[in-house]
This record gives C-alpha cells, sequence and structure tokens, in this order.
C-alpha cells in the first residue's frame, strides 16, 4: 500500500482477430463468445487520475470535456469497483485523451478503460494484480479486459479476465487501419448487442461457431500460420456482421468506402500481397499484413475513395503507469 497521488497511466486499444460479439451476462458484463485480439502501438489511451479529499463526487473529463449521462455514469461505476476493492472512499478527479478517433469503431473504450483502471488503483495508493483490472475493466467494457495486456490476446469464454497469448515482438505482424470517419458511430456497440441478440435469426448460429472459429485464430497464432490466421480472421468479422444484418431492422455498420476498401485487400491479395481485412462495430477497416508489406498495403488503401486517413500500426505493449506525482 502506497499514498493515494495523481497518476497518468496509458493503455492501447486492441482489434479482435477472433470477434466479440454479444454478451452471456448482460448485468457483469460477460461476452457470449470467446475473442483474441492484437493490441495496438498506435491507438493510445492517456489517462490522467488524482486522488482529492476535496471532492464530493467523481470528476470525470473526457477528450476535453465534461464526461455527462452514459459516459460518465460508466466511468463512475468502474471507479466504484476500484475503490470497493482497495476499501477507500476518497473520491477521484479524471482527465482522459485519445490520440485516435473516439467512439467510431476503433475500440476507444477498450483502451480508455483499461487506462482508468490501472491509473485508478494506483491514484488511490493500492495497486491490483493485473488480472483485477483486466476483470475490472471487463466489467465497463468487455473489449477493455483485452487491453491490459500487450500483444496477441485472449478473453476465454466465462473467463473473468483476459490473458496474454503470443508476444507481440515473437510474430511482428502489422495491422493498416483504413479510417472512413471521422465522427461517432450512429449505434454503439452495446446497443447494437442487444439489437442483434433481441431481433436477428441469425445470432444463436454465430454464438455456437464463434468458439470453433476462435480456436483455429489462436491455433494459428502459436503456429505463426499467416494464410490460416487471415481466412479465420475474415471469416470470424464476416460473421458477425451478418449477425448484425439479418437484425431486424437491420444493423449496418458499412459504409461505401467500407466495402471499397474490403475490395482492395481482395485484389491486393489476387496481385499476390499477403493481407486480410476484418472491421469491428464501426465502418473503418483494419487490415492485417506481414511487416514487409505494410508500406504497399497503405499505399494501397490510401487511394481507397472515402478514406480518410490511414494508421499504421505494430504490436502494442501492456498497459502502464506513465508518471506519477
Amino acid at each position: 500500500m502506497t499514498t493515494p497521488r495523481s497518476v497518468t497511466a496509458v493503455a492501447h486499444a486492441n482489434i479482435a482477430l477472433a470477434k466479440y460479439w454479444g454478451k452471456a451476462d448482460d448485468r457483469e458484463n460477460l461476452p457470449a463468445v470467446p475473442s483474441l485480439s492484437l493490441t495496438l502501438e498506435a491507438l493510445r489511451s492517456r489517462t490522467s487520475v488524482s486522488a482529492d479529499a476535496s471532492l464530493t463526487e467523481d470528476a470525470v473529463s473526457l477528450d476535453g470535456a465534461l464526461a455527462t449521462g452514459r459516459a460518465r455514469e460508466r466511468v463512475v461505476r468502474l471507479l466504484d469497483d476500484v475503490r470497493a476493492l482497495t476499501e477507500t472512499k476518497l473520491r477521484l478527479r479524471v482527465e482522459s485523451h485519445n490520440d485516435f478517433p473516439t467512439a467510431s469503431g476503433l475500440a476507444s473504450s477498450a483502451s480508455g478503460f483499461a487506462a482508468l483502471a490501472l491509473g485508478a488503483s494506483h491514484a488511490l495508493g493500492r495497486p491490483l494484480p493485473v488480472a483485477t483490472l483486466s476483470s475490472v475493466a471487463r466489467r465497463a467494457s468487455a473489449s477493455a479486459a483485452r487491453s491490459l495486456f500487450g500483444g496477441f490476446v485472449a478473453l476465454r469464454l466465462g473467463a473473468a479476465s483476459a490473458e496474454p497469448v503470443l508476444d507481440g515482438a515473437a510474430w511482428p505482424l502489422v495491422m493498416v487501419i483504413a479510417v472512413t470517419a471521422m465522427g461517432p458511430k450512429s449505434v454503439s456497440s452495446t446497443d447494437g448487442m442487444r439489437h442483434t441478440l433481441a431481433t436477428s435469426p441469425y445470432y444463436p448460429t454465430w454464438v455456437t461457431s464463434a468458439p470453433a472459429l476462435f480456436a483455429e485464430v489462436e491455433r494459428a497464432v502459436l503456429g505463426r500460420d499467416f494464410e490460416t490466421l487471415g481466412a479465420a480472421i475474415e471469416q470470424s468479422a464476416l460473421m458477425m456482421h451478418a449477425s448484425m444484418l439479418a437484425a431486424r431492422p437491420a444493423l449496418v455498420y458499412f459504409s461505401p468506402a467500407t466495402l471499397r476498401a474490403m475490395e482492395r485487400v481482395r485484389a491486393l491479395r489476387r496481385e499476390g500481397t499477403l493481407a486480410f481485412y476484418t472491421m469491428d462495430a464501426g465502418p473503418h477497416v483494419k487490415v492485417l499484413c506481414q511487416e514487409a508489406d505494410a508500406p504497399s498495403v497503405a499505399a494501397a488503401l490510401a487511394l481507397v475513395e472515402g478514406v480518410e486517413r490511414v494508421i499504421v500500426s505494430a504490436a502494442g505493449p501492456a498497459a502502464y503507469v506513465e508518471d506519477t506525482a
């Protein structure tokens, strides 16, 4: 135990290769399917947390704006979980910033809540084990459980916390992200999952099929089998989106630029460059490729009509405390 203080924690967003979509337990935020992701160096959330005895309630700022409504409630709920585990009652001042578009399908909630969990426990003077922090972050955003770890990370079915599968340096793949919109998406992931569960006839098939795809992705990662991994991640993404498209009314996250970028990736493969796409609940296309191919993949995606920006990222590290005061 140490004295309460001010800290800045950094966590990196992760992109699921074997997708997560749907909840088995809405209250505990336990996923209905297992997932496996890659943490990305280029997508960072930096969160400053200060313990302040003068506060009567938590003060929360996100990307320079005072948090209100549901956004604030999710932050305070996580802080309450950390306070309960650290047996403290101090209120906290939180300032969080992302260096990439927020709430648009780039996993900003994953990195944001992972950084918040880590920063809050240190600010309260009682750092928690990483598995505990992963579980706390999961209750706020299931994907956040994975952002406590670097490289390839699994959140297994029924698990409270995520676990590392392979260090990113052991297989230095690169993800090239075609950003197709700069604003927030129209339907949040949580609302989209509930709608898919309630109305899509394809949702049960997704839930029963996803574990086999997860296992295939994990085997491919451990075996460094890029072609098998690529085929599996594309199928996982398309199956997930198929369940959304079959909802009533259909839940469509794709934009015209999304489809054009997907087709450009298929064209790259026909031309001899191994690259494979995945998409989350948003319009952006994330393309996994080998390190040597990243410049040509990025150049090809930059020419796609409707692509606003291209981000190239190697595997990222585990969440860490940047500085303290």
